[in-house]
């Protein structure tokens, strides 16, 4: 079992965390696992789960595009910008559809968004959202995001609408409820939540935690997650480049999946006319 390594691709059910979703996975393969891109507890949907090396890999996938179906309700506040946490206010006005999706240009492309005070962000090395259920305040600066497309589907009550989203990795979709409904003179929290897409991984790839019992046919190859030009090495190069050495190459600058004979080993970058790998996965 020690040398497995690649990728399932979970659907997680709404309810459990992200990491007691990675702990079924790692007790039904026996390898350690980690997962890409938390979800809360109150989300569903696409979570890629890596097995044994195949984490390493994880900070080339950051930037993949991500799509999201969420429902925010409307006229209401919590302390987590979702329907979990704890009532601040409610009665705020209602919005319409219509200046809803009028509202929806300003918060595509890259935006300013401060993070949730409920959320995984560090603060003084501690998780902000352990300091925020200890009632401590919690001030996170505001980041640059990514949103490539914001669009609204339809009213699903008096006060929820569900809209589409697709937006770059570190961005908060219930931080988008709550600036939303600021923009538009109200309050907004998110309601639900479901990613659809984390780059290569879908709905449609993915498998529920009950599919486990047949997780290696469902197992995704290390190299099948990126959409990267191949280099293949055989020789001389292969053994240079195995102990950590660069090789001449006359290709472009960037990143590649690396071969050697054949054999998927990692992830290589080419610079300035030499090539290194820079992430060994297996071999």
């Amino acid at each position: 079992m020690g040398g497995i390594s690649g990728f399932i691709n979970i659907n997680k059910p709404a309810g459990i965390s992200s990491a007691a979703a990675v702990s079924k996975v790692k007790r039904a393969v026996g390898v350690p696992c980690g997962h890409m891109g938390t979800l809360d507890p109150m989300a569903s949907g696409v979570l890629p789960v890596a097995l044994g090396n195949a984490a390493r890999l994880f900070s080339y996938l950051l930037e993949k595009e991500k799509v999201y179906r969420a429902e925010f309700c409307f006229g209401v506040m919590t302390d987590t910008l979702d329907t979990t946490g704890t009532l601040l206010s409610e009665g705020g006005r209602i919005p319409s559809e219509e200046e809803i999706r009028a509202a929806l240009p300003a918060f595509i492309g890259n935006i300013e968004q401060i993070p949730p005070a409920y959320s995984a962000k560090s603060v003084g090395g501690v998780r902000a959202y352990v300091l925020a259920r200890k009632g401590r305040q919690v001030a996170l600066k505001s980041k640059t995001v990514c949103v490539r497309s914001f669009s609204l589907e339809g009213r699903t009550g008096e006060a929820t609408f569900r809209f589409l989203i697709g937006c770059g990795g570190g961005t908060y979709i219930r931080s988008l409820a709550r600036d939303l409904g600021a923009a538009l003179g109200t309050q907004a929290v998110m309601s639900s939540l479901v990613r659809e897409r984390s780059g290569y991984f879908t709905l449609a790839n993915s498998i529920g935690l009950d599919g486990l019992s047949d997780w290696q046919s469902h197992l995704i190859p290390p190299d099948a997650v990126f959409d990267l030009p191949s280099l293949d090495f055989d020789g001389e190069d292969a053994i240079r480049m195995k102990n950590g050495l660069s090789v001449p190459f006359s290709g472009r600058d960037g990143l590649y999946k690396l071969y050697f004979d054949d054999d998927f080993y990692g992830i290589a970058e080419a610079k300035d006319g030499r090539a290194r790998a820079k992430a060994k996965i297996c071999g």
